[in-house]
């Protein structure tokens, strides 16, 4: 809340009896001026000033808001060049109505000499500025806001005078509407013979100030009292400078037009114009051009009024570096259905304040344009199954008839009909919100919550998420959470493979495409965090990624399966500094370890596998399968990935379907053996490209029941062992439930354990 005008005092209407040169100054006047009380002598530089110009007088002892050194100027005697000056003459900007002016204030030639100018002009007022959300476009309008006010305080409502101008003339202009779907409505009025020198009154120059619009002529500026009071932004273009008809369409390859900022734009293909049959005239919703634009010598104009589809208009403004009025409506819609009423309502004030005549109004109307009123079903029982208040059926009523909507009676509630000018009401909780608004929500009582006291159950055959994010939370892993959408570059180069959905309208182009992987987010965190002198970086995320499938590919069509993933990435040294163990940078089996405490209750087990991917460092990778499924990844980045991310570290990083690792193994007791274990340690000799992993594997399925466990403890390679084998020590350990076993039955068993693993891998024993 601002007030209307500066805070200035003792400054009335006075008139300009004469005026004739400053003796010693060029550019100084000495002026007769006459304030309703006595006639002083003023000396004023202002290029407009003349005898006759009734302008703004502060008296002596006025005080102006003007600072000068930090304090409000007050008026006193002066002199000026030698010449005795009892008082000043003032602009808009002296009394604070204005940010700059070019001149003294011109008021109308019927102002009331003497008059305080506050009272004068109502200036004792103030202005209210409210901040809308984008869906109550219905609000960008005095009307709007009126309608609302209403409906608030069960007030009645005065409606704008739209009543319709009978047609002096039978003065037509041809519409044709090649964009149908962009434009489904356009209204035009042809009106001859206006004054485009008449002064605009100053209570619309006044209303203008007061919106934060600077008057700029009567037709122009009635276009936008209009807009302002109805909502339907408007334009006018002068009648002589029309070639043949109005055409909407949509622009062509190399068009350019002068706007009326005296910019010249160059138009892309998808830009909506208004043109004629020879050159375009306006940028549809947005701004109108230089060329076709009402100008002082005007005496005929084309008043038009259109609806343009939100969706047409929405960025377009922006994309040529503009946000105007009108833009700034039709991005949040008009009424499909104002479009006449605001050409009958601008075509008064024109005929009352320019003269002319007008000729008939001119509709034309698409196939797309919305005709049927919407209708929305309301149920009498969601009232209180949502809002949780129970309202009567008369006053369910009465709010929605105090905001413009028609309820007709049904069996379980009402057939709610939605004014055209609440294109934000589509479905049934939109009439509930729009109860509960108006019935207030501080009108609600307040009610304890119901607690049913029963814990739900907990499946101890699945591992919660929280669970899993806390075994890392305790491995010293950071959560991080970052966009689904990423860099179509970065996208490529960690998953080059596969063909990302592009997202119809990203917020930029570094955020144009959906992810497949959670690697390029954390990827950016943890290059953030280097670049911010943080050397030990170890975060995970858990979401979703988005995987196009079927014959759609990668295009809007698509089916995509959206697959929750758990992913992490580390760099820097395995501990925190401290004085208890060596530093050391992590490697691959520490991320290793930090996978397998998240496989640890698994119910199907997880395997590693040596494997290579694209993203990742060829010999340091390998996936994780569950059965015959990859259901994850993990090893070092590859050295070409880190290059381009400009990452100096040795970057480690992991990813698994989480739907791999949720469920988990029931727990269970196993008696414990009264009977002592038999350990043998066993090192056999094998290919070095063996993997272990499928070693331990024929190890426990050509065991008995009697390999209670079986340990890896040593591998080796160099001095005793030939070269291309490696040396793998196992540590096995024999138990029997019920009696003590015999080193018959455990050297069988060894026996039987090293047979296998030579016939599988062709291993020998270590002499």
């Amino acid at each position: 809340v601002e007030p209307a005008a500066g805070d200035f005092s003792n400054v009335v209407v006075a008139e300009v009896v004469s005026v004739e040169k400053h003796p010693d100054a060029d550019k100084l006047n000495v002026c007769e001026v006459d304030d309703g009380a006595e006639r002083l002598q003023i000396v004023c530089g202002a290029a407009n000033v003349r005898a006759g110009l009734k302008a703004p007088l502060a008296r002596i002892g006025a005080v102006l808001p003007v600072q000068v050194k930090g304090k409000p100027l007050k008026i006193k005697p002066a002199k000026l060049r030698g010449v005795a000056s009892s008082g000043m003459l003032c602009s808009e900007a002296e009394l604070g109505l204005a940010d700059s002016a070019s001149g003294l204030m011109e008021l109308p030639a019927d102002a009331p000499v003497g008059e305080d100018l506050r009272q004068y002009l109502s200036l004792d007022d103030h202005i209210i500025e409210i901040e809308l959300t984008p869906n109550r476009g219905d609000c960008l309008s005095i009307a709007g806001v009126a309608r609302e006010l209403a409906a608030l305080n069960e007030a009645a409502l005065t409606p704008v005078d739209c009543s319709p101008v009978a047609a002096a003339s039978d003065d037509r202009f041809e519409v044709n509407i090649q964009a149908t779907e962009a434009c489904t409505q356009y209204a035009g009025r042809v009106i001859r013979g206006i004054d485009a020198r008449a002064r605009t009154p100053l209570w619309m120059v006044e209303r203008l100030r007061r919106s934060g619009i600077r008057s700029l002529g009567p037709v122009v500026d009635i276009t936008n009292y209009v807009m302002l009071e109805l909502g339907q932004p408007m334009h006018a273009f002068d009648l002589a400078r029309l070639d043949a008809r109005i055409e909407v369409r949509h622009a062509r390859a190399g068009e350019r037009i002068t706007l009326l900022d005296e910019r010249e734009v160059e138009l892309d293909e998808g830009t909506l114009l208004i043109a004629d049959a020879s050159r375009p005239l306006a940028l549809a919703g947005i701004m109108g051009g230089l060329d076709s634009g009402v100008s002082e010598n005007t005496t005929d104009i084309f008043l038009e009024s259109a609806f343009f589809r939100p969706e047409v208009i929405a960025g377009k403004a922006r994309a040529h570096g503009l946000h105007t009025d009108s833009s700034h409506r039709f991005e949040r819609g008009v009424d499909v259905n104002l479009q006449a009423a605001a050409i009958e309502r601008a075509s008064r004030l024109i005929l009352d304040i320019c003269g002319g005549q007008a000729g008939p109004v001119t509709t034309v109307t698409t196939e797309a344009h919305p005709r049927e009123p919407v209708q929305v079903p309301l149920r009498r029982a969601r009232i209180a199954r949502v809002l949780g208040i129970e309202m009567s059926d008369a006053q369910v009523e009465s709010i929605l008839q105090r905001l413009g909507m028609r309820c007709e009676a049904t069996d379980e509630g009402w057939q709610v009909t939605v004014p055209s000018y609440r294109f934000d009401l589509r479905i049934e909780v939109d009439l509930l919100e729009e109860l509960v608004r108006i019935h207030g929500y501080n009108n609600i009582p307040r009610v304890h919550a119901a607690y049913p006291g029963v814990i739900a159950p907990q499946q101890e055959a699945r591992q919660s998420l929280q669970g899993l994010k806390q075994r890392l939370v305790c491995r010293g892993y950071y959560e991080a959470i970052t966009y689904s959408f990423v860099d179509p570059a970065m996208q490529a180069l960690i998953d080059p493979e596969t063909s990302p959905v592009a997202l119809a309208n990203p917020i930029s182009s570094e955020m144009s495409v959906m992810r497949t992987s959670l690697w390029p987010g954390l990827l950016q965190a943890l290059r953030h965090n280097l670049n911010r002198q943080q050397t030990r970086v170890r975060l995970f995320e858990s979401g979703l990624c988005f995987l196009p499938e079927g014959e759609g590919g990668a295009s809007l069509q698509a089916n995509i399966r959206q697959q929750p993933m758990f992913a992490g990435v580390v760099c820097g040294d395995r501990m925190p500094a401290q004085w208890g163990e060596a530093a050391r940078k992590v490697d691959f089996y520490d991320l290793k370890g930090d996978v397998e405490a998240l496989l640890a209750h698994v119910a199907d087990p997880v395997r590693f596998a040596a494997a290579e991917h694209p993203a990742l460092h060829p010999g340091q990778s390998a996936c994780l399968r569950q059965g015959d499924t990859v259901v994850g990844w993990l090893g070092a980045l590859h050295p070409r990935v880190q290059k381009q991310l400009g990452i100096d570290p040795r970057v480690y990083v992991f990813e698994i379907a989480l739907s791999a690792i949720e469920k988990a193994a029931l727990p269970a007791f196993r008696p414990l053996s009264k009977f002592p274990e038999v350990r043998r340690d066993i090192a056999i000799l094998v290919d070095e490209k063996a993997p272990v992993d499928d070693l331990m594997a024929i190890i426990r399925q050509t065991a008995s029941d009697l390999l209670v466990d079986c340990e890896i403890f040593d591998i080796y390679q160099g001095e005793g062992v030939e070269e291309g084998t490696k040396s793998v020590a196992f540590g096995l350990i024999l138990q029997e439930f019920s009696r003590t076993l015999t080193d018959r039955e455990v050297d069988e068993e060894i026996t039987r354990i090293v047979t296998a693993l030579n016939e599988q891998f062709a291993a020998t024993l270590r002499e």
